[in-house]
């Protein structure tokens, strides 16, 4: 049989149903995997032992008949949502030590559809950041190596842990929360697939915050079925969360139809400018042309609003930062920097525990709230986000679902990212920030390599709560693209 860290989560369901593998073995080639690749640092907190013992349970329900959805399923868990008994950490030093009293509902869920966690995956820094280099705990590296065949290229973030595990075999399966972005260019840095649900598709509950009015929840795995299934147990009403929606989740993957003939793709104008890379260009015409052959029809559209979605979502989202992590003070579950005064306690807490990045968003955020900027800043960025849920609105009344890029270049190295200033770190986020200002359903999958042999993503944007139209749309490219290409396993670290 082949390496059983090479299979797809649909095609271990189906070994494992046939009793032609165990879930305590599929375990232990993925905790063996992990061992082996330890160097990438795509884990925080690896739980080798408690993963064997719940495998070793699987094993029992199954053989008693008892089988949720995911049985037996090997996933890990990024290290945002809380679990029970087992440190969350975000990734940050102020809470390099919590260990959560209960667990978030989205990793409940999987847990009651039989999966079984391997661990928590490292994230940049309360999800600030787009290649793990704001980890308190070092930075995860790519699987995907350069032309010298070094591990010199960052993974994307702030998912970049899951995306990581999920392309070299560390899991079969990942929790990521995506922002601005930060499920969909990870997954298309490590050649992976990611989708962003509509916002209130999957409770907020228990997931460390860091803008509570975009960040959601979503799956990162090999391929759009895999997606399929991981979410159809994450998403669903949840009384702890007053923003999640009440609607019924579908099947998602009953959509994986792959016949898209007369589905209406548009391609958004705005999405391709002058100096659009051209790797990702060319992935995108790609993109266009097989969708075309499926039978799709192809329309221009306009989403004239695009160009402020960037400063716009870093205002809102500096904002919301700024008030969410004003509850880390250093007084209840964080780790404490005594002083003198409590003002000295706070702010010695924060400087010793927070990151520069975590503190310049803050600061930006508290800026932009605060009286005499509040009108100038906050509330002109909400009026403006509204014109771009419009613009998205207006434009599903004529398509079915949107094709663009998912990041604007192939993953980058550490060193060019060390060299670039904020702001430019921050444009890596101008193709995913419309779609989460907007709360749409988008995913990301990859179509082809770069001319450096680098994986380059597409994304699929949908109408709200129409991710059976994104998953549909995407189950088509997919095949049509037929991008199988994986990084060379890891022999060593």
């Amino acid at each position: 049989m082949e390496n059983l860290v090479d299979l797809h989560i649909h095609e271990a369901l189906d070994l494992l149903k046939k009793k032609e593998i165990s879930s305590v073995e599929l375990t232990q080639s993925h905790l063996n995997e992990m061992e082996k690749a330890a160097f990438l640092n795509a884990y925080i907190t690896p739980t080798p032992e408690s993963a064997l013992a719940q495998a070793a349970e699987s094993d029992r329900r199954r053989a008693a008949g008892i089988c949720g959805a995911l049985e037996g399923i090997p996933i890990a868990n990024k290290d945002l949502y809380c679990t029970k008994g087992i440190k969350t950490t975000a990734a940050s030093k102020i809470l390099s030590q919590f260990i959560p009293p209960y667990e978030s509902t989205v990793s409940e869920k999987l847990k009651h559809a039989g999966t079984v966690m391997l661990g928590k995956l490292n994230t940049d820094q309360f999800a600030m950041g787009g290649s793990t280099m704001t980890s308190w705990f070092g930075v995860t590296k790519n699987p995907w190596t350069d032309e010298t065949g070094a591990y010199s290229l960052v993974p994307g973030g702030s998912s970049g842990g899951s995306a990581a595990a999920v392309s070299a075999g560390l899991c079969m399966g990942a929790t990521g929360t995506d922002t601005g972005g930060s499920i969909r260019q990870p997954a298309s840095f490590c050649g992976v697939t990611g989708i962003k649900p509509t916002y209130g598709r999957c409770s907020r509950y228990g997931i460390v915050a860091f803008a509570s009015s975009l960040d959601q929840a979503g799956p990162m795995a090999r391929d759009v079925q895999d997606c399929a299934l991981l979410l159809n147990n994450m998403a669903g009403f949840d009384p702890k969360d007053s923003t999640v929606s009440e609607l019924p989740v579908p099947d998602f993957t009953a959509a994986l139809t792959g016949d898209i003939r007369g589905k209406k793709i548009g391609i958004p104008a705005e999405y391709r400018s002058d100096n659009l890379n051209a790797d990702v260009a060319a992935a995108w015409d790609k993109g266009i042309r097989l969708l075309k052959e499926a039978g799709a029809e192809i329309i221009d559209v306009s989403l004239p609003h695009t160009k402020y979605a960037l400063p716009v979502y870093y205002i809102v989202a500096c904002a919301e930062a700024s008030s969410n992590l004003s509850r880390y003070d250093g007084v209840r579950y964080t780790t404490r920097v005594n002083g003198n005064t409590l003002d000295e306690l706070y702010e010695n807490t924060r400087t010793d525990g927070f990151g520069a990045e975590v503190i310049r968003r803050i600061l930006l955020g508290t800026f932009v709230l605060s009286a005499g900027f509040y009108d100038a800043y906050y509330l002109r960025a909400q009026r403006v986000r509204r014109l771009i849920y419009n613009d998205f609105k207006q434009v599903f009344q004529t398509v079915d679902a949107l094709l663009a890029p998912a990041a604007p270049t192939p993953a980058l190295t550490y060193e060019a990212m060390k060299n670039m200033s904020p702001v430019d770190t921050y444009l890596g986020d101008v193709f995913t920030t419309p779609a989460s200002l907007a709360g749409l359903p988008a995913l990301s999958l990859p179509v082809t390599l770069s001319k450096t042999g680098l994986p380059i993503g597409l994304q699929i944007i949908g109408n709200h709560f129409d991710e059976n139209t994104v998953f549909h749309v995407a189950a088509a490219l997919e095949t049509a693209a037929n991008f199988n290409k994986r990084p060379h396993r890891v022999v060593k670290g």
